[in-house]
């Protein structure tokens, strides 16, 4: 038996893969007014389709849909089977509200109200 595969049907097997990578993540890249599907999450990084993504280097924003999940400084590590991997040098996880530059007491008010 034979193990050898055409380079046709390797083409078509790895485009599925892509596909189906895709069509199960919502996971985007925001660089700048560009937006890019990530394909693979890892601990150190992300994957891109190399067909569709340029070789990024910088400050860029990971979304789960509308949700900022981090904000990431990266560097293309890699390019192989069609998809370029980005390691993170520094990965921060967005906030909603700023950090506060104080300690807030437990019993604290949460609101004041108006004299009048």
């Amino acid at each position: 038996m034979s193990t050898f595969m055409s380079k046709e049907v390797a083409a078509g097997l790895q485009a599925a893969q892509k596909k189906a990578l895709k069509k199960n993540t919502r996971l985007r890249i925001h660089a700048g007014d560009d937006i890019y599907r990530v394909l693979r999450m890892t601990e150190t990084g992300f994957s891109l389709d190399a067909d569709h993504a340029p070789h990024l280097r910088g400050l860029v924003d990971l979304y789960d849909g509308s949700r900022h999940l981090y904000q990431c400084l990266i560097i293309a590590s890699e390019e192989k089977f069609g998809e370029i991997h980005f390691d993170f040098k520094r990965s921060t996880a967005a906030r909603e509200h700023a950090p506060m530059d104080y300690v807030r007491d437990d019993d604290a008010p949460v609101a004041l109200l108006p004299t009048h």
